[in-house]
């Protein structure tokens, strides 16, 4: 009586691993977590634009808006990561970072007059997105002639890494 008792509960044990094994395998990927901020010494007492890395959302209907921004924040000296669609959609321009007195934060907000920051404290890697939509008009919402650098009392400040690949050669 034992046996089949035994073999019984030994099957449901099997069924279950393989259920629990099964939906597990088709699960998707998690995504990996960000990688942290790297501590960068501020050079003469100033947050460089290229020091400061950035993602471009179009959260409007525009299209191109996104690439030609990015166009002219590489020419500001940004690291422009990536350009993209979002599916949020945006009226005025949001800037996105780790804090609203960071000071990435602070140089990009420069370059957008009337933006809005969004504080996402768990961003560990203190990009800077920035998304803008259909209201956007280059006169009203870039300003051309903002600085590209920012003054910092601090001696290092946290930012992403940058990859050894896509790191500037020192000279």
């Amino acid at each position: 009586m034992r046996t089949p008792l035994t073999l019984l509960v030994l099957l449901g044990i099997l069924g279950y691993g393989a259920w629990w094994g099964y939906t597990n395998v088709l699960k998707p990927i998690p995504p990996l977590p960000p990688t942290p901020c790297v501590s960068v010494p501020v050079k003469k007492g100033a947050l460089s634009a290229s020091q400061v890395t950035l993602n471009i959302y179009n959260g409007g209907s525009k299209r191109g808006l996104a690439r030609d921004l990015g166009i002219r924040l590489r020419d500001r000296g940004f690291r422009v990561q990536s350009e993209s669609n979002t599916a949020e959609k945006v009226g005025a321009t949001v800037i996105v970072g780790q804090g609203a007195k960071n000071p990435e934060v602070l140089l990009v907000k420069q370059f957008f007059p009337g933006s809005t920051v969004k504080v996402e404290p768990g961003r560990a890697d203190h990009s800077v997105d920035v998304l803008v939509g259909n209201n956007w008009n280059w006169d009203k919402h870039f300003a051309d002639k903002a600085k590209t650098t920012l003054p910092v009392k601090a001696k290092t400040v946290c930012l992403p890494s940058i990859p050894k690949s896509s790191a500037a050669p020192e000279g």
